[in-house]
């Protein structure tokens, strides 16, 4: 993405030596430079200190299923049973009664989800093969997941965040390849936006007709009629089918629970997974942290499969012509109407699946432009926010997973054998006061310390505590111009297709109070493995805008000169976005 106006005059002096050491990417994703594939495991549930393959629920579920079915014929021989039958049949008598059907804006929007759905759910999926683990706890520490389809993380080596991620099958995964999730989440927050629009024409014509009726329970006796329907599936004989007119108390609930609880809470704990959303909302984004709202953003998820499933296997098993008739061609006869419609309808579904991974593979750029063109709402959302919150020393992560290619030059060997006496940080481009720091000179000027949550692109998160000196003031020594919009980082690291690593941050930004180059990490000297001798912090982004190994600093009127001009190496190279606040 480009920010500069046309109007905007060129940068008036040469780039940085380094910017000469960026190297370009191309617009498409190309399979023999990207990660090389790597499996995961069958998605395994910690319980206690045991961890349970999945696969276990699959014969759990038939032989529950099975026992079920029995016990609920059994039960329907008892007298008492019986009684309960007859007086809470399955609908309340207050229930009350839709008498215009499925109207034509009602099936457009239930097809418009449907579609909407699939590439929510192959993208998610897909964000979650990038850091295949869920915890509860803040911090991501090994071992403390409840969830994973990785192995273990190996001991006796340092095992980094890219390391950890998983190849997908292409049918599964958007666009099912290997640390994707720059792609991923375009695809992601596209289609959400729209589903989340859909969803509020849906409520908005919901309440405006008496369609709201189906879905809102008026008495409390939808729980017992809701307990009576379910004992008429389970024993194999269905209850009366109303659905023209009216659900019955299990569908009602079902229902419900589906469009006023897992749709907001999907929304809220994506949200919530926001750097500079949770970073602003203190105890609320402690409450609610990243990794908890991961993990109930994958049960919302989880229960929206287990409701398509059920959902469509009663759909074909109570009588798929009528229920198809009345949710695709909106009427109540016996014809072949509804079915007509149908077929085309999943076709187009099952075209769109398969199209989805060659197109992006083909044109990614074009994936990444659209994506943020999308996706600026979700950006607007978090320019509400102040990401100021902080925590405290007893909530410090004691695992921090490590991430980046690290520097591999002889320049930055001899750096670390002398403890970085010979670093000097440039700072220049359109500034008035151009200038070099030494390590020792950055230490010399005012100290800030804070301790804030890492969110890392691939999901991960991390508290620490970071000690260095403000942007701000750095800023004030060197007076960038007006026309200098934007600071560019340049990194001693090259990135992990080649070419020098860096990114470019808004000057405005870099003003905030929490933006800070840090060169101590929890008390002590930052370590090469977190970006020694120097890093960025801006807890209102992404980890990956965070250079680590920081060379040089230059401001600058556009960054589109620079590199492939997306803003930074993994927006070149891995097609994220320039601006990552959620």
């Amino acid at each position: 993405m480009r920010s500069t106006a046309p109007e905007d005059p060129p940068n008036p002096r040469p780039h940085d030596a380094l910017a000469s050491r960026l190297e370009g990417a191309d617009d498409r994703v190309r399979l023999s430079e990207w990660l090389p594939p790597q499996a995961g495991v069958i998605p395994r549930i910690r319980i206690g200190e045991r961890w349970i393959n999945v696969l276990w629920l699959l014969p759990l579920a038939f032989v529950f299923l099975v026992s079920a079915v029995a016990a609920a014929r059994g039960l329907r021989e008892l007298e008492s049973v019986r009684e309960f039958l007859a007086r809470y049949p399955g609908v309340p008598a207050t229930a009350a009664v839709v008498t215009t059907g499925f109207p034509a804006w009602l099936r457009s929007l239930h097809f418009l989800n449907l579609f909407l759905m699939v590439f929510i759910v192959r993208a998610g999926i897909q964000i979650l093969a990038d850091h295949p683990r869920l915890y509860w706890k803040r911090d991501c520490t090994p071992g403390t997941e409840w969830f994973r389809f990785q192995k273990a993380v190996p001991t006796g080596r340092i095992w980094t965040a890219k390391d950890d991620s998983v190849t997908l099958p292409g049918w599964l995964g958007l666009p099912g390849i290997r640390h994707s999730i720059g792609l991923a989440r375009w695809w992601h927050f596209s289609t959400t936006l729209l589903w989340m629009v859909n969803g509020l024409v849906f409520y908005v014509l919901l309440f405006a007709t008496g369609q709201w009726q189906r879905l809102v329970p008026n008495s409390w006796e939808v729980f017992p009629n809701a307990v009576s329907t379910a004992l008429q599936y389970l024993s194999l004989t269905f209850p009366p089918e109303e659905s023209w007119t009216r659900y019955n108390s299990l569908q009602q609930l079902a229902y419900f629970a589906t469009v006023f609880i897992a749709a907001p809470t999907s929304i809220l704990t994506g949200l919530m997974q926001s750097p500079a959303i949770s970073n602003s909302l203190g105890w609320f984004g402690r409450a609610l942290n990243r990794q908890r709202a991961r993990s109930i953003h994958f049960m919302a998820l989880c229960w929206f499969l287990l409701f398509i499933l059920a959902h469509v296997t009663l759909v074909f098993v109570t009588g798929a012509r009528a229920n198809l008739n009345m949710m695709f061609a909106g009427v109540r006869d016996a014809s072949w109407s509804g079915s007509l419609v149908f077929a085309p309808a999943m076709l187009l579904v099952a075209l769109a699946w398969w199209w989805a991974t060659p197109f992006t593979l083909a044109h990614a750029r074009v994936v990444q432009k659209a994506g943020t063109f999308m996706a600026r709402p979700f950006g607007a959302v978090t320019q509400w926010w102040d990401a100021t919150s902080q925590l405290t020393e007893k909530d410090i992560s004691p695992h921090f997973w490590p991430n980046g290619t690290m520097p591999a030059s002889p320049e930055f060997e001899a750096l670390l054998a002398g403890g970085f006496a010979d670093y000097r940080l440039r700072v220049g481009g359109m500034v008035q006061q151009p200038a070099e720091f030494s390590l020792a000179d950055l230490k010399a000027m005012p100290r800030q310390e804070q301790i804030t949550t890492h969110f890392c692109i691939q999901g991960w998160s991390g508290v620490a505590k970071w000690g260095g000196v403000p942007m701000r003031h750095i800023i004030e020594l060197v007076q960038p111009t007006a026309q200098a919009r934007y600071a560019v980082f340049y990194s001693l690291a090259d990135g992990g297709s080649g070419g020098r690593y860096y990114d470019v941050q808004s000057t405005s930004n870099m003003q905030h109070a929490l933006s800070l180059l840090a060169y101590e990490m929890n008390g002590g000297p930052l370590t090469v493995l977190h970006g020694a001798p120097l890093r960025l912090r801006c807890e209102n982004e992404l980890g990956f805008k965070m250079v680590k190994w920081i060379a040089a600093i230059e401001f600058v009127a556009d960054y589109g000169d620079l590199g492939s001009g997306q803003g930074g190496y993994n927006e070149d190279h891995e097609f994220y976005g320039y601006r990552t606040p959620i």
